[in-house]
């Protein structure tokens, strides 16, 4: 019997070590409990090459960990060729890794590649902000964001797929 492909998700940002490796952790934690990871797959990786092999940002861990969320098993990398063919979902943290994404993209999946916020609900906001230069704060709100935006991408992944 063939078992069906996972629905592949990649989290993006710039240098994978602050919002995409959260987005990965929180969307992880989320498929695990609802027992979809027989069907989903998720990963991160960042637009540049900034901090291939590095573990996240030690605030974005900390912050994760405090909500229940592990990353320290993660590594950054960055976006490859065939990432587009391999996920159903590129999903940018923000318009300018959005462009880069879509530069890179071949065109036949580009349907592919969105800004992830897209799936957040009463948010404003299309750009999960980078924290990296900013107070603890930064962090949180990361975190909420991607929290919501999780909980929608799952919502429209069964809703379309399943």
């Amino acid at each position: 019997m063939n078992t069906p492909e996972k629905i592949g998700v990649l989290f993006v940002c710039m240098g994978n070590i602050c919002r995409s490796p959260t987005a990965e952790g929180v969307f992880r934690q989320l498929v695990a409990r609802q027992n979809l990871g027989e069907q989903i797959r998720c990963d991160s990786a960042g637009t540049h090459d900034y901090h291939i092999g590095n573990p996240p940002d030690e605030r974005a861990q900390q912050h994760a960990r405090s909500r229940g969320y592990d990353l320290s098993t993660l590594r950054a990398r960055q976006v490859t060729k065939t990432d587009f063919a391999e996920f159903d979902y590129v999903l940018a943290m923000d318009c300018a890794n959005l462009l880069a994404l879509q530069r890179r993209c071949p065109e036949r999946h580009l349907q592919r590649v969105q800004l992830f916020l897209t799936y957040a609900e009463g948010l404003s906001d299309k750009e999960v902000p980078d924290p990296y230069y900013g107070g603890e704060q930064g962090f949180e709100t990361v975190l909420d964001m991607v929290e919501n935006a999780a909980a929608g991408l799952l919502r429209h992944i069964r809703s379309t797929h399943f």
